[in-house]
């Protein structure tokens, strides 16, 4: 377990974090400034660990958090928002008990030794969402999602979308085909060597195909490529060490071992009956997230990566728990062009040198060349890189030029591009950002073609939403 570090070595950033968020009921928003766009209709969807105590004891890693859940819903009255937790079995027991009960990414469940067999995760929720036509799935790469409500976020049952049977884990970061509506997504059961399963599900989520894939030791994968017709997995350089584990003695975080001499694999598998195409090696770094994926005129599949050069990066979202963050953790974005038959990477580039994270690539730009990727950045290259984003940015392929939404001491979170139905090419913005000196969060809306002028709209929220991970925009059924 974690103490929170003494106040004068916390960074502005951490009052999001400092007490457990507060749930709000459907609340309608006050605009701060400007006015919400005529044509924004629909709802923002974001996920993120809401509550890192309970009961005086702090959970070992930000990746803990039980999970919650904001929506924003526009419409021709304004914005109304809520905000709930997500309701898992573990979070009703341990908010009954008054106390954590169960162990997870970056803890082992507290109390008797006996406590490591009986209790050891607890499915937080946490991670991001995925909006189908009937219901809001909390994402969580450690097992099935928990379907919500899309209007109030009542927390309806964990759903298995036909074919997970209660065990098999759905991660994260599902890659939906804009124009077949497709939705893929994998998950990795643990074991001593660990399994890729991959799912191939209709636009309701319903799972129509999957397959399964043995890999290399147990590594940790968060994200992964759909490029064209090709699904594409890099597997970084990290194992973890199963005995302490399953001996009940380390938690997951802790038994993660970077071993660069291994390099980064990857794997290429056909997006119709995701068989293997081809598998093959390259140098080690680690990626948590993907830009944009596609094939190129000559065949080459082209990937944007969020590269670190080791795993880092693990150790510094750990601290993030804690208020005070003192490992650097740099990552930059990167290309990767990879003949997808042969399996070789034919080319490495990195494309933006400023520390980055959270792509976000426009449903217009998927799988085109010539497009653009909005990210949170840190707006000077070698300040503050222990320190959460401060900026919002887009970085244009075309023309290799950026442009930043610099937010001052203010902390963004992902930015969630919206389409606009009037104009084909251009949208909004949107981002949840927290203000440390007011303890307050805020919702900011920019116009994508001015993203560096002032937002065109900004919304004040009822209460603190603490930093998020993952969110989503589902349009309303009148627009695009």
């Amino acid at each position: 377990m974690h103490t929170i570090n003494n106040k004068s070595n916390k960074k502005l950033w951490a009052g999001a974090i400092a007490q457990p968020a507060q749930e709000f009921p459907p609340t309608q928003l006050l605009i701060l400034s400007g006015k919400i766009p005529q044509g924004l209709q629909g709802t923002l969807y974001r996920n993120g660990p809401a509550r890192l105590e309970r009961g005086g004891r702090h959970m070992g890693h930000w990746f803990d958090g039980d999970g919650a859940i904001l929506a924003v819903h526009f419409t021709d009255a304004g914005a109304t928002a809520v905000y709930r937790y997500v309701q898992s079995d573990g979070y009703k027991e341990e908010a009954e008990a008054g106390e954590l009960l169960y162990g997870n990414y970056g803890m082992t469940a507290p109390g008797p030794f006996w406590n490591q067999w009986l209790k050891p995760t607890k499915n937080v929720a946490n991670t991001s969402v995925l909006a189908l036509p009937d219901k809001l799935l909390a994402l969580w790469e450690g097992g099935n999602p928990h379907a919500l409500d899309l209007q109030t976020l009542n927390t309806l049952e964990k759903d298995d979308l036909g074919t997970l049977n209660g065990e098999l884990p759905y991660s994260a970061h599902p890659k939906i085909d804009p124009k077949t509506g497709e939705i893929f997504n994998f998950g990795i059961s643990p074991g001593l060597n660990g399994k890729l399963n991959i799912y191939k599900s209709n636009s309701t989520g319903k799972i129509l195909q999957k397959t399964s894939f043995e890999l290399d030791g147990l590594p940790l994968v968060h994200d992964f490529v759909l490029a064209g017709q090709y699904l594409i997995f890099f597997i970084p350089p990290v194992r973890v060490n199963p005995l302490p584990v399953l001996a009940g003695f380390s938690c997951y975080s802790d038994a993660l071992e970077w071993k660069p001499q291994i390099g980064t694999q990857f794997l290429v598998f056909d997006r119709e009956n995701l068989s293997l195409v081809s598998r093959g090696e390259t140098e080690p770094w680690y990626q948590w997230h993907f830009g944009n994926g596609y094939v190129d005129e000559s065949g080459m599949a082209i990937a944007n990566i969020v590269r670190y050069e080791d795993f880092q990066t693990n150790q510094f979202l750990k601290e993030v728990a804690t208020g005070d963050t003192h490992t650097l953790a740099v990552s930059t974005l990167w290309e990767v062009k990879i003949d997808p038959i042969q399996g070789k990477v034919e080319a490495t580039q990195e494309i933006m040198d400023l520390h980055c994270e959270f792509p976000v690539v426009p449903p217009q730009d998927r799988a085109q060349g010539d497009h653009q990727t909005y990210l949170v950045v840190h707006p000077h290259r070698k300040d503050n890189r222990n320190e959460l984003f401060t900026a919002i940015a887009r970085f244009n392929h075309k023309t290799d030029t950026l442009t930043i939404a610099d937010c001052g001491d203010l902390y963004p979170s992902e930015p969630i591009y919206v389409p606009d139905p009037e104009r084909s090419a251009s949208g909004w913005v949107i981002a949840v950002v927290y203000d440390g000196n007011a303890d307050k969060s805020e919702v900011w809306v920019f116009d994508s073609d001015r993203l560096d002028e002032e937002p065109v709209c900004k919304l004040g929220l009822p209460s603190v939403i603490p930093h998020s991970f993952h969110g989503t925009w589902k349009p309303a059924k009148n627009s695009c």
